[in-house]
């Protein structure tokens, strides 16, 4: 399912650029570690189902 790995790294991608955009805002800490943690969640998920390791 390559689709929904794509689906999971731009999500991951779009999150991550949240994070950058929050953190230049200077929105509250916890705001963007969550942001932060659902973004790498998000990429690393993509990541193991495109190298099959996580299906």
């Amino acid at each position: 399912m390559t689709g929904l790995s794509t689906i999971l790294i731009v999500v991951g991608l779009f999150l991550a650029g949240g994070v950058y955009s929050f953190a230049k805002q200077g929105l509250p800490r916890g705001v963007i570690g969550l942001l932060a943690g659902a973004s790498f969640m998000c990429l690393l998920a993509g990541v193991l189902r495109i190298q099959g390791i996580w299906e």
